[in-house]
């Protein structure tokens, strides 16, 4: 377990919780961030249910649960959402997830629906607390219909979920991209079977086209930071991927690992 200040100042802070799920295929590690402002905070993609006794003892050295004041749910799959009614039994306070996933949240055990916010397809901005915003912008189909991300005004980062995530083998834990070049290999494959099309891709593109973007954090894998976030942007504008390259019979125009 791991805990990386990815931006710091005298009253805000973005921390990478990171933390690998126990049993996950290939050994692919999940990362939880916590966004501090003051003396409160918000989550992202909070993970499974077996990681969540450790990311709550590394959130504990910043924060009490009851500083918390948001959870944001990127999409509706396990390594995000499988520990979140154990989440719910400590913190009281809203959860923004896309509005499309709210019918299918209760197979997750939650019986209390109260403290959900379905996100509107358009995005929204949201006050966490006084004087502590958030953007939520939309990323449908990259790779769940209902897709969000989460955009920091103060650190300028930009948390993406499954969006530039990649597939490291276990003797790989770099912190950050600094050579995107030498990263490409560990995400061309992913982002050609996962993401939707290169159509939802550009709409993505114009969605964060005026964000002030210093780095972009992923739900698996490495922080893009410097020249990194912008080479990682240009290959994604020119990348087929999904139904651009599926075939009849089950088959793909290109060979996915």
């Amino acid at each position: 377990m791991r805990n990386i200040k990815l931006f710091e100042s005298e009253s805000h802070k973005f921390i990478l919780l990171n933390e690998s799920e126990p049993g996950e295929e290939d050994g692919i590690r999940s990362n939880q961030y916590l966004i501090v402002n003051k003396d409160v905070g918000a989550l992202l993609d909070p993970g499974g249910f077996g990681v969540m006794p450790r990311v709550l003892a590394e959130m504990l050295r910043y924060l009490a649960p009851d500083k918390i004041k948001g959870i944001f749910l990127s999409h509706q799959d396990p390594d995000i959402v499988g520990g979140i009614s154990t989440w719910l039994e400590l913190i009281k306070a809203p959860v923004y997830i896309s509005k499309i996933w709210m019918r299918f949240l209760p197979h997750y055990g939650l019986k209390d629906m109260s403290q959900f916010v379905g996100v509107p397809d358009v995005g929204m901005d949201c006050e966490v607390a006084p004087g502590f915003m958030l953007k939520v912008v939309p990323a449908h189909f990259l790779h769940s219909e209902g897709q969000i991300n989460v955009y920091d005004p103060v650190s300028k980062i930009l948390f993406t979920g499954d969006i530039g995530a990649a597939m490291l083998p276990m003797d790989k834990d770099d912190a950050y991209v600094d050579d995107f070049k030498s990263h490409l290999p560990y995400i061309a494959s992913f982002h050609q079977r996962y993401m939707c099309s290169n159509k939802a891709i550009l709409c993505w593109l114009d969605n964060i086209a005026d964000l002030d973007i210093e780095m972009i954090a992923p739900q698996h894998g490495p922080i893009y930071r410097g020249e990194a976030v912008g080479e990682f942007l240009a290959w994604l504008r020119g990348l087929q991927c999904g139904i651009d390259l599926m075939q009849s019979g089950g088959r793909f125009g290109a060979r996915f690992e």
